[in-house]
């Protein structure tokens, strides 16, 4: 190990092994020595160079600061001061530079090397660029604020229709207005029970999910649709995934198939079935009785969902059939 010309406090001829890793690793590391003036860098290993694009010489004997830039926040600054004045082992994100100027986002792992009577002899650093999952997670964000848009204009729609298919059927004005608010009220809490409040479900069966979305979008309720399969609890990864995606086929069956008429029904199945190594849990949505179907132009609505279900390792076909769209879609448990 290349260090600066301060004794080493420990024994490389007793810790050889533990050197030797270091020098190899590969996860960038860096050691200072906070018994020298400014706590200056004494090692870096051959990742530390290869994410920093600096050679040892440039590094040696420099406090850590001169990775930060314009875009390092005082806040992830003061972070790093505290671990170190409090002595102990911290992750603190912080934007870093290269040295070609180009920024990462570091996931700076800092902590003391203490001697056997408590005392620092060296803080290390060790460096992970995690700016590429973050942005994944801004994309998946941005994903997620496009569906949340697309369902509430889908939301405005439904409402249309409801209110439009329950005039049909009821002449007086009072017995209307009382029938469209249930009907509403029962799509409002559809919608806050799985979709605002997935986090906090458990232990939803696969029938109870179901049952709550399609009773809501049914505008003649339980007559117009049908479940059938084995009792399955949903893991928590696959919840908000299958009914969003329920929520999609639901408003789209209202606004272009057989929910959109009183003659019309949907009938959804399940079942679990051995796949390699794996169980896959298998539905179909089956509409019957609705008007002629034709394969929209535009798929906004099927492009959300079929990234919804390929994100939690699923897949889904949609089968547009002049009798009514099946669509199915697969899932491992």
């Amino acid at each position: 190990m290349e260090i600066l010309k301060s004794k080493p406090r420990w024994d490389l001829k007793n810790d050889r092994a533990i050197a030797q890793a270091v020098r190899h690793a590969r996860i960038p590391l860096c050691i200072s020595d906070p018994n020298v003036t400014d706590n200056p860098i004494v090692f870096a290993n051959d990742a530390f160079m290869a994410l920093t694009g600096y050679s040892k010489d440039e590094v040696i004997g420099k406090n850590c600061r001169f990775l930060q830039g314009t875009g390092t926040t005082p806040e992830s600054v003061n972070a790093v001061r505290r671990a170190i004045d409090a002595k102990q082992v911290e992750t603190v994100e912080i934007v870093n530079y290269r040295k070609d100027g180009s920024s990462f986002l570091n996931a700076l792992q800092i902590g003391p090397i203490m001697d056997d009577d408590g005392k620092v002899l060296y803080f290390f650093g060790s460096q992970l660029d995690v700016s590429e999952k973050r942005e994944a997670e801004k994309r998946a964000r941005a994903l997620a604020d496009a569906e949340l848009i697309h369902r509430l204009r889908n939301i405005v729609n439904v409402m249309a229709v409801v209110i439009e298919m329950t005039a049909r059927e009821e002449d007086d004005t009072r017995t209307l207005s009382g029938v469209v608010v249930e009907r509403l009220r029962a799509l409002s809490d559809a919608h806050l029970q799985t979709v605002g409040q997935l986090d906090e479900m458990a232990n939803v069966e696969m029938a109870e999910l179901g049952t709550t979305i399609l009773a809501a979008y049914a505008p003649k309720g339980k007559a117009q649709f049908s479940l059938e399969g084995e009792q399955v609890v949903l893991p928590s990864q696959l919840l908000s995934c299958i009914a969003l995606g329920l929520h999609e086929l639901a408003t789209n069956s209202i606004k272009h198939g057989a929910l959109g008429v009183a003659t019309g029904t949907i009938q959804l199945t399940w079942d679990v079935a051995p796949d390699d190594d794996d169980q896959m849990l298998r539905l179909t949505w089956q509409e019957n009785n609705g008007p002629p179907v034709v394969e929209p132009k535009r798929q906004s609505g099927s492009r959300i969902i079929n990234d919804l279900i390929e994100a939690v390792g699923g897949a889904l076909t949609l089968e547009w059939n002049a009798a009514g769209l099946i669509a199915r879609a697969h899932f491992p448990l």
